[in-house]
């Protein structure tokens, strides 16, 4: 990488490039670091922005002596963007188990690996997890690189409350019936939801949500880390006003999360936490049996904790 024209007036010794100083200092801290060897590695990559990159990763990278990569293109525009050159070893979701047997054959001829995602954090809803599985039975090293995730990253700019958790529900299906069916499983939860979507269907979950849900808070994230970001909220009637405000506005690929329903306030009629055990315990039992055991944990009155829960999206009566 050429020096810059202040790079003449830099103090000697000094590093005028500042990411070969960050590179430098990552190799350095890392340098101490016991990595079991052979070992596989899973690296999360950028997901969409290659700047996003880890310098751990960056730097733990060039240990290894083989790259195992859901996209080999993907994986070498990215090796090329930091100066890095290592072979490939194609391992996407069709080819795992055949990929699974060349990374055994890596580590056990002493050669260390690390397997990339085309983006994203490895086995979230991406290949990975044979490799894992395969390693790590075998007797050797799995170690994670933590990095980006387009999950986390839509969370964390949702402004949505986490303190009960969230859900991970991978791709909306992409029949109706599916996915209405997914849609009202998660709207009955008591966590926030998170799901991928693809362009050419976002439209058809809106209008799926708009029917089902039509006040729930959702937020969608489109293009994360990329140049036309952008991050809505809404309930569904005001997302598909936006969609439709904009062809462009429907390319890319999107991250909807659905907010927790909505639970009685304390000083309510019902206890917040009966409604919790209503809500949980109706995913195994019938709401009648789930409500009168609720009402006996967390108080309140079944009957009137049955009317609440059949009012709640993706639950059926059964008779009190």
């Amino acid at each position: 990488m050429p020096q810059s024209p202040q790079a003449d007036a830099a103090e000697p010794g000094a590093i005028a490039d500042p990411m070969r100083a960050a590179q430098a200092a990552a190799r350095a801290l890392c340098a101490g670091q016991q990595i079991p060897s052979p070992c596989l590695l899973m690296v999360a990559t950028p997901i969409g922005n290659l700047a996003d990159v880890g310098l751990r990763t960056l730097a733990l990278l060039q240990r290894c002596d083989v790259v195992a990569a859901e996209d080999t293109r993907a994986a070498q525009r990215l090796l090329h963007a930091w100066g890095l050159s290592l072979p490939l070893l194609r391992a996407d979701r069709h080819r795992e188990q055949a990929a699974a047997q060349a990374v055994l054959g890596h580590l056990a001829g002493g050669r260390s690996v690390a397997f990339v995602s085309d983006a994203g954090t490895p086995a979230i809803r991406d290949p990975g997890a044979l490799l894992a599985r395969a390693a790590r039975g075998a007797g050797y090293a799995v170690l994670a690189l933590p990095g980006p995730s387009a999950v986390t990253t839509a969370l964390s700019a949702s402004g949505l409350e986490l303190d009960d958790g969230f859900v991970f529900a991978g791709y909306v299906p992409s029949t109706s019936g599916r996915r209405e069916t997914f849609y009202r499983e998660l709207l009955g939860a008591r966590r926030a939801a998170v799901c991928f979507e693809t362009p050419h269907r976002i439209d058809a979950s809106l209008r799926a949500l708009q029917q089902l849900a039509p006040q729930r808070r959702l937020v969608l994230a489109k293009e994360l880390t990329k140049q036309f970001e952008q991050v809505i909220e809404g309930c569904a009637g005001q997302l598909l006003q936006w969609l439709r405000a904009d062809p462009r506005h429907a390319q890319g690929e999107f991250v909807l999360i659905l907010a927790a329903q909505a639970l009685p306030a304390a000083g309510a009629e019902l206890p917040e936490q009966a409604c919790r055990w209503a809500l949980r315990l109706a995913q195994e039992l019938p709401a009648s049996r789930a409500c009168a055991l609720a009402a006996e944990m967390g108080g309140g009155d079944r009957r009137d904790l049955y009317r609440w829960l059949l009012s709640q999206p993706g639950h059926a009566g059964d008779g009190a």
